[in-house]
């Protein structure tokens, strides 16, 4: 009997929604290696991969075909090391349109109407105006990474009458974005926009694509939110440009080392509004990868074809 293991704390009725797509398969479910240490050798399939698993999963002989992450970035992944043993991996990209695109709204409200300034006067029982005057109604907004997320930051940002500019890789038109961009015209966009989202996966392109001059593209009014990953933005720049104020603040719940070192300038900064790594925490972060993501691609795959949803590619890194 084939096997499949889960490494994530299910519900029953997901378990038996798993088990109903493979009913010839058995399937192992559990968040502790107990559940499934002694099985990686014979595992066809892992959802939910662990960085513990990489040593004996991917030894010369295993029965692994299939990775699914539990995450939608896999910069983390042995992605040569996939790649030459013939794995296939798919993500969990979408799962978190829901969630972070409310986080990036959170952010850029909060900064627009001075949410944290108050909440810190709050706590000084503070009674002031701050200099409250900006407002997010018809301002214009730059998603740099236009996938599942920054589709859906676009979605919201017209109902708050916003234009939208988008930039990715391809330059391909997307539903809600008013103008599609290159990301070979990255500076031209940054110079137009008052909100600046940074949602790109971390890719050796990628990687410090923020830094000094994109900062001084940007208007000193600008706000950056970074949701993506915390390497894709040279930090100590944009402390630089922080404190230059040749950007008016920024939303971050992403860092390039994490947790957030405790001396880092960032904790103090009143023109900053800082998170966890918590943007894509959500009640239903589960059912949406079961349900939307690994149930249809398991079908797929015991169909004999490559599962459809989120295969990585790994000449992209994505």
């Amino acid at each position: 009997m084939k096997k499949l293991i889960v490494a994530q704390h299910l519900e029953e009725n997901q378990r038996e929604l798993i088990q109903q797509a493979a009913p010839q398969w058995e399937i192992i479910t559990g968040k502790e290696p107990e559940h499934w240490k002694s099985h990686l050798n014979d595992a066809e399939i892992i959802a939910g991969w662990k960085t513990s698993m990489e040593e004996a999963a991917l030894e010369k002989g295993t029965a692994l075909r299939w990775i699914q992450t539990w995450s939608a970035g896999v910069d983390s992944m042995p992605l040569d090391q996939l790649d030459s043993n013939g794995i296939l991996l798919t993500s969990a990209n979408g799962v978190h349109a829901y969630p972070i695109s409310e986080t990036i709204f959170a952010m850029m409200l909060g900064l627009t109407r001075k949410i944290h300034t108050y909440i810190r006067n709050q706590d000084q029982k503070e009674w002031a105006h701050a200099g409250l005057k900006l407002e997010i109604h018809g301002k214009t907004i730059g998603i740099i990474g236009v996938g599942a997320i920054g589709k859906e930051t676009a979605k919201i940002a017209k109902a708050f009458g916003m234009n939208v500019l988008g930039v990715r890789h391809s330059g391909k038109d997307s539903e809600y974005v008013d103008q599609m961009f290159s990301t070979e015209q990255l500076h031209e966009v940054l110079s137009r926009c008052d909100y600046v989202v940074n949602t790109v996966p971390l890719t050796p392109d990628t990687r410090g694509m923020f830094g000094k001059k994109e900062f001084e593209s940007m208007k000193d009014s600008a706000f950056l939110i970074n949701i993506g990953r915390g390497e894709t933005v040279q930090e100590h720049e944009l402390i630089e440009a922080l404190n230059a104020k040749e950007i008016a603040g920024a939303g971050l719940d992403v860092f390039e080392t994490e947790p957030l070192e405790k001396d880092s300038p960032l904790w103090e900064m009143e023109n900053v509004i800082l998170t966890p790594h918590t943007a894509g925490s959500t009640e239903f972060y589960n059912k949406r990868v079961i349900e939307d993501i690994f149930i249809p691609n398991l079908k797929e795959y015991i169909s004999g074809n490559p599962p459809p949803v989120n295969l990585v590619d790994y000449r992209k890194g994505y």
